[in-house]
């Protein structure tokens, strides 16, 4: 497994267990410590994960939003734990990521793979979905402000 792709996959259970054990930020940084040291045992560079889990705190209620408005047919609570934190990820990375480092398509289709990987079929085609549509958004307001720099000029 790829080193972002476990570094992923251990946020994204870091995540899982705040919103399952309904943890708080203190406690969050211990389990992403543990999680690490036992899914990623080895690991020299730990960064890219904790990266991912406080840039998602950070941002929670605009990620939130985010999903709920490109999800419109199910509230935040009505998607499962996982495939909820799947998204967030791959929403923190397609907003506020550097997409040099990220890049849009590599954020997508590493939440569909963890989509594959922890939850479903139905899961995988749900995440691809919603993260497909909020990276059109991004792409459609993008060119109308590239429009609107155009035309001022």
């Amino acid at each position: 497994m790829a080193y972002r792709h476990l570094s992923r996959s251990i946020a994204m259970q870091s995540l899982y267990e705040r919103d399952f054990r309904k943890l708080s930020n203190e406690e969050l940084e211990k389990v992403v410590e543990g999680n690490i040291k036992e899914f990623g045992p080895g690991m020299e560079d730990t960064d890219f994960s904790k990266k991912i889990v406080t840039g998602v705190i950070k941002h929670l209620q605009k990620i939130d939003k985010v999903i709920e408005k490109s999800a419109p047919k199910f509230s935040l609570q009505q998607i499962n734990i996982v495939d909820r934190n799947i998204l967030r990820i791959g929403v923190y990375e397609l907003l506020f990521a550097n997409r040099e480092e990220v890049p849009p398509k590599v954020a997508i289709n590493e939440a569909v793979e963890l989509a594959k990987n922890f939850s479903g079929e139905a899961s995988r085609k749900f995440v691809n979905g919603v993260l497909g549509t909020i990276y059109n958004t991004i792409k459609e307001e993008e060119q109308k402000t590239e429009n609107r720099e155009k035309s001022s000029q």
